[in-house]
């Protein structure tokens, strides 16, 4: 696999991934913002390709440590290049199918950016950008389902969807047992719609649901707004509550 060396994080994170096939863009660095971890605590990432989004959670929280289940063997392998690379070594990375990964322990928060653009679209000619993005309802209730069967009681499962992508994402994790608890919307620029949210479940939660305020990504001149840079490139958190 030929790789491309680059930086996350406003270049704070040292990050490796494929030239060609699917290449990480902001999400996975939104995803990360998005968990509530401490110091100590265990996560569990599916879907973690070159290991964008527990790098960049490592990175903003100390002495965390991670698991990453990704079923492409060169993109785990990858990832575990990267997580040395950077002295993340509470991070570890398997090549397996999340559904398929069996017992890698128990964990307070989970992660995804699973495949949610519809199978009857467009595919994508290249096999591991179609693995990464295509998904069905039936697949993404199989990943909530196997994050959750990790997960301690009143631990997360934060994904980031898309909007067309939310009501099979409220099944799956009421499936899950970790009822949905907040939506936070990704505002491309403020009036716009947004085409991006972040969900949080909770295991065995039962608190009331929160549609949040939410986040404009770029102003009117096109850069990012000072409060999504502060998340993309210094590191801050986002608060889902």
């Amino acid at each position: 696999m030929e790789t491309s060396e680059g930086g996350l994080l406003g270049g704070r994170v040292r990050y490796a991934q494929p030239c060609r096939g699917f290449r990480s863009g902001i999400e996975p660095v939104l995803l990360a913002a998005a968990v509530p971890a401490r110091s100590g605590e265990r996560v569990l990432e599916a879907g973690s390709g070159a290991g964008a989004a527990l790098l960049c959670l490592a990175a903003r929280v100390p002495s965390i440590s991670g698991v990453g289940v990704e079923r492409d063997g060169e993109l785990a392998a990858l990832a575990r290049r990267n997580a040395a690379a950077n002295g993340f070594l509470g991070l570890e990375f398997v090549a397996a199918a999340i559904a398929e990964a069996g017992s890698v322990g128990s964990f307070d928060h989970a992660l995804a950016n699973p495949p949610y653009h519809p199978p009857t679209g467009t595919a994508s000619p290249d096999s591991m950008r179609r693995l990464a993005k295509q998904g069905s309802a039936e697949l993404l209730g199989e990943w909530t389902r196997a994050m959750a069967a990790c997960l301690c009681h009143r631990a997360t499962l934060t994904l980031i969807v898309r909007d067309a992508v939310l009501p099979s994402a409220f099944a799956a994790l009421a499936a899950a047992d970790c009822r949905a608890s907040a939506v936070f919307p990704l505002w491309r620029r403020t009036g716009d719609p947004a085409r991006l949210v972040l969900l949080r479940g909770v295991k065995g939660g039962r608190e009331p649901f929160r549609l949040l305020a939410g986040l404009a990504l770029h102003g009117a001149d096109g850069s990012f707004t000072p409060a999504a840079d502060a998340v993309l490139r210094e590191g801050a958190g986002l608060e889902l509550g």
